[in-house]
C-alpha cells in the first residue's frame, strides 16, 4: 500500500513539474513591430505606438509558453537608438538575472539597429538565461503582420531550457540568428536577418525549436566587459570608404573627439591613398583606427593589403562596420595595445 501511495505521489510530483511554465520577461523598446498605421495596406507607418500589454494580449496562446511579465523600457523606432537605451537594458538585464527565477528574456526592437544591440548585449549581459531579441517588418496594423508569430516564437525560444548559453539570439521568420552573426540584407522583406557567415543557430515554427549550434566566440559569461558603472560609452564614429575618399571626414572625426574610427573600406577593408594617411594621422593622435569592410559578406584580415603592423591599425575579421564600432565602443572602456585591441576583435 506505501509502495502504491509513493508512485502515486512521485506520478504528481512529474506531472506538476512537467506542467511548470517558464518565467519570461519581455522589456519593449518600440519598432515597427509596435508600428501604426492608419490602413492595413500601405506602406507608411509610425513606429512605437502600441504598448507591450496590447502587443501580447494580441498573440493567442501566447500565455500558455511562459509566466509572461512585460516592461516598457522605451517606445522608439529603432533609428532613434541610443547607447543611453543600450545602457538601461543592460543594466535592467543584470538586475532581473540576479534576482534569480527567470529562465529569458525577450527584447522587442525595431530591425534598422537590432543587430547592434543584440551584438552590444552579447558582450556585456553576463548570464547565461536565453535573451532574445524580436521584431517585425510590418507594423501590427499591417496585412499579415508579422510580429504576433514573430513574438510567439521568440517567447518560445526565450522558455526552452535548450536556448541557454547560447548568448544573445534573434527570431525573426522562423529562423534564429546568434548576435555573432547576424546582419540586415533588405529594406522591405520579412526575411530580412541573413547569418552570412556562421549560418543560423536554429529555426522556431510554431512554437517548437530546433537548434543547431552554440556561438564560435566569446560571449555572455565569458566576456570581459562590463557596463555595471558605465554612464557614457566613448564616441566612436564610421568613415565610409568610396573613390576619392575625402581625407578631411577622417580628419574632422579626430577634431571632433572620436577615441575610435571604423573605416567601412572597400574591398578587403581598403580605403585610397589620402584616407590611409588621415587614418596614420589619427592613430598618432591616440584614435584606435578599425578597418571593416562596406561588403556584406567576407573577412577583413590582418596584413592582406595593408601593412596594419606598420600603420598601427585594427583588422576587424568577421565584424561588419556597424560591429566593429559596437565592440571598439565597449573595449575603450579600458586602455589597451594595438595587439591586445586586435585580439579582441578575433576572440568576439
Amino acid at each position: 500500500m506505501r509502495s502504491k501511495i509513493t508512485i502515486l505521489l512521485i506520478l504528481v510530483s512529474m506531472g506538476s513539474f512537467a506542467q511548470k511554465k517558464a518565467n519570461v520577461v519581455i522589456l519593449a523598446t518600440g519598432g515597427t513591430i509596435a508600428g501604426a498605421a492608419s490602413t492595413g495596406v500601405q506602406s507608411g507607418y509610425t513606429s512605437g505606438q502600441v504598448t507591450i500589454d496590447a502587443m501580447v494580449n494580441a498573440v493567442p496562446d501566447i500565455t500558455k509558453l511562459a509566466n509572461i511579465k512585460g516592461e516598457q523600457i522605451s517606445n522608439v523606432g529603432s533609428q532613434d537608438m541610443s547607447f543611453e537605451i543600450m545602457l538601461k537594458l543592460a543594466k535592467r538585464i543584470a538586475e532581473l538575472t540576479q534576482q534569480g527565477g527567470l529562465d529569458g528574456i525577450v527584447i522587442t526592437h525595431g530591425t534598422d539597429t537590432m543587430e547592434e544591440t543584440a551584438y552590444f548585449l552579447n558582450l556585456v549581459c553576463k548570464t547565461d538565461i536565453p535573451i532574445v531579441l524580436v521584431g517585425s517588418m510590418r507594423p501590427s496594423t499591417a496585412v499579415s503582420a508579422d510580429g504576433p508569430l514573430n513574438l510567439y516564437n521568440a517567447v518560445a525560444v526565450a522558455a526552452d531550457p535548450n536556448a541557454k548559453k547560447r548568448g544573445v539570439m534573434l527570431v525573426m521568420n522562423d529562423w534564429i540568428h546568434s548576435a555573432q552573426s547576424l546582419t540586415k540584407v533588405s529594406t522591405t522583406a520579412v526575411q530580412t536577418f541573413m547569418s552570412p557567415l556562421n549560418g543560423l543557430i536554429g529555426i522556431s515554427n510554431y512554437g517548437t525549436n530546433e537548434f543547431y549550434r552554440f556561438p564560435f566566440n566569446k560571449y555572455g559569461s565569458q566576456s570581459e566587459f562590463s557596463v555595471d558603472n558605465v554612464a557614457k560609452l566613448p564616441r566612436v564614429d564610421i568613415i565610409y570608404a568610396d573613390v576619392d575618399l575625402p581625407a578631411d571626414l577622417i580628419d574632422a572625426s579626430v577634431e571632433k573627439g572620436a577615441k575610435g574610427i571604423v573605416i567601412a573600406g572597400v574591398g578587403n577593408g581598403n580605403m585610397n591613398k589620402a584616407g590611409m594617411e588621415a587614418c596614420e594621422r589619427a592613430v598618432k593622435k591616440g584614435v584606435v583606427v578599425v578597418r571593416s569592410s562596406r561588403v556584406v559578406t567576407g573577412n577583413v584580415g590582418r596584413n592582406v593589403e595593408v601593412d596594419d603592423d606598420k600603420m598601427g591599425f585594427v583588422a576587424s575579421y568577421d565584424h561588419n562596420p556597424q560591429k566593429s564600432r559596437i565592440l571598439l565602443s565597449v573595449a575603450l572602456l579600458k586602455q589597451r595595445s594595438n595587439a591586445d585591441m586586435q585580439k579582441i576583435f578575433y576572440e568576439y
